[in-house]
């Protein structure tokens, strides 16, 4: 058998990454048919230019702003607190925790790491979304020790 090279063995990956994808997509090919329209969660007011948006659909996709804890606190509190606002968020636009597909998760300190799981783990359903962890430099704005955002379907 031939010795294959690491750049050989990432197009074969490559490949069949991309021939495996195709199975997935090819459903969702048939949404086209459809008009898919972009929504706001709550929508503007009449006039109004908002800054961002709380949360925007497209098709059955949801995706939420990051919501933090601006009040003085622990990291299990600001982490409770972030994440009961999600749950309320998700509510109000016909999604749940356990339709979370994607979570950042931006920690004002990466030491608060451990004990913000404590608080996070168990929320999502029978199976936790996909989830990234930062400490971005520079902290959260408005002093929040967590901000969470994500991606759901509805």
């Amino acid at each position: 058998m031939e010795k294959q090279s690491r750049r050989d063995l990432f197009k074969g990956a490559a490949i069949a990454a991309a021939v495996s994808s195709t199975a997935v997509l090819i459903p969702a090919a048939s949404a086209k048919t459809e008009k898919l329209e972009k929504k706001s969660y709550p929508p503007p007011k009449p006039g109004e230019t908002p800054l961002f948006s709380s949360a925007i659909s497209y098709g059955n996709l949801l995706f939420l702003a990051g919501v933090g804890a601006h009040f003085e606190g622990t990291i299990e509190e600001h982490t409770k607190h972030v994440l009961d606002e999600l749950e309320k968020n998700l509510q109000a636009a016909g999604s749940s925790m356990d339709k979370v597909l994607k979570v950042n998760v931006y920690l004002n300190d990466i030491k608060d790491w451990a004990r913000m799981n404590t608080v996070y783990q168990g929320r999502w359903g029978s199976i936790p979304p996909v989830r990234t962890t930062v400490a971005p430099a520079g902290g959260i704005p408005g002093n929040s020790l967590v901000e969470i955002d994500l991606i759901a379907y509805i």
